[in-house]
């Protein structure tokens, strides 16, 4: 086991939990001014690079953090394109 993995997993999990707290905000308000989808796109597929790359560095535990950022930045995206489309 690996503490630098350990830790890097570590804040994997806490962007999860932030990214999924921007959810709930966005599931509040229903509206998506003042944020940009293409930003949210380009960490949702940094995010599913991480998933290659971290596998690559034997890191397992960043890894595992890595898909539940990847899902709850997906979720984000999606949440997003619905919103923007009921106010278009």
């Amino acid at each position: 086991m690996n503490n630098l993995d350990l830790i890097n997993a570590s804040f994997e999990m806490s962007a999860c939990l932030f990214v999924l707290n921007h959810c709930r905000v966005l599931m509040e308000h229903k509206e998506t001014r003042g944020v940009s989808i293409v930003s949210m796109l380009f960490f949702t597929v940094w995010g599913f690079w991480n998933l290659v790359y971290y596998p690559a560095l034997g890191q397992m535990f960043s890894m595992l953090g890595g898909v539940f950022v990847v899902l709850a930045n997906a979720v984000y995206v999606m949440l997003m394109i619905t919103y923007r489309r009921k106010a278009g």
